[in-house]
């Protein structure tokens, strides 16, 4: 049997039980793709599945979003060849030199688009896109706050919203961060401390009509306090630490808010709209309105290292590992 390098963790814990071991390389099975990975992205549901925040059975390999070349087509698919550059967000065990994935769940990738960018497109990319258009949809001239506003979601967001009008305002935590904030098409870019002031003064005291808030603990009073009457905060990841039990009556005395909690999963429940994301993102890639920050790369022995900057906050962009 053929084996290949992936990384595994026997239990939770920290970013260094992820270990760099040989395992059988996986088989396409009916209506499955077996890929030679190419790229392979890093994100924090990883990371709560290695500590244990979010259940799993162990031994355990972690990944679900890569992009690599088809070596294997399984019995019953169809429009899929060996040889075909693919990405996905929806895969499993991904931190591996080959993968598996179900057909339906792959794209390919338009001529053009390197491995390394078509990696760092799927989960980040479709949540961006889902956030903007789906989980809330501000309109143009409207104002939002996107949290951590030079992390991967949060620059692609930013350009997403902009491109459609939204006036955003970010937060981030180092000058570094600031600068590549304000590229992405950020009007106004704060510290964490103080979001929720500097918004209500330069809305004239109305505050701003979505917050996109993936930080969790640390930012969800202040994100509260920032929204306009009738306002939407959309909590979308738990960087900082999950959000503490709501009293739901906070949601009226701040004026008739909403809080959604939304996930990816139920934003590409069919083929249809995973395509027309999929589509619309290769489509502002190529119009230039949507840039790929690659903020750092890792082969895949570093996985640990790698999501230690992640958690860390350390990182820009997107955090790509390379077998």
């Amino acid at each position: 049997m053929t084996s290949i390098h992936a990384i595994t963790v026997a239990q939770a814990g920290g970013p260094e039980l992820l270990e760099f071991t040989d395992v059988p390389s996986p088989e396409a099975g009916r209506g499955e793709l077996l890929v030679q990975t190419r790229a392979i992205g890093v994100n924090f549901i990883e990371t709560y599945q290695r500590s244990g925040l979010y259940s799993v059975e162990y031994p355990f390999t972690p990944g679900g979003e890569a992009a690599g070349v088809v070596l294997d087509v399984g019995e019953g698919v169809e429009g899929f060849a060996v040889g075909d550059l693919i990405t996905t967000a929806e895969a499993t065990r991904t931190y591996a030199e080959r993968f598996v994935v179900a057909a339906e769940r792959a794209v390919h990738v338009p001529d053009g688009i390197a491995a390394d960018v078509a990696a760092a497109i799927p989960l980040q990319g479709l949540t961006a896109h889902y956030l903007a258009t789906s989980a809330a949809q501000p309109r143009s001239g409207e104002t939002v706050i996107v949290h951590a506003g030079a992390g991967g979601v949060g620059l692609l967001l930013t350009q997403l919203l902009v491109s459609r009008g939204v006036r955003v305002f970010t937060t981030v935590s180092t000058p570094e961060k600031r600068e590549l904030s304000l590229e992405a098409g950020a009007a106004e870019v704060f510290d964490y401390d103080d979001f929720a002031a500097q918004s209500r003064e330069l809305t004239d005291g109305e505050g701003v009509a979505v917050v996109y808030d993936g930080v969790g603990a640390r930012s969800f009073d202040d994100s509260l306090a920032s929204l306009r009457v009738r306002g939407e905060l959309v909590l979308f990841g738990a960087a900082s630490g999950p959000v503490p039990p709501l009293d739901l009556q906070r949601l009226n005395a701040g004026g008739s808010l909403s809080v959604t909690r939304p996930s990816l999963g139920h934003f590409v429940r069919t083929g249809e709209e995973r395509a027309w994301r999929y589509r619309e993102i290769f489509e502002a890639i190529a119009a230039g309105q949507l840039h790929i920050r690659i903020g750092a790369r890792f082969p895949l022995a570093e996985a640990g290292y790698a999501q230690s900057q992640l958690e860390a906050r350390a990182t820009t962009g997107k955090v790509i590992l390379e077998p």
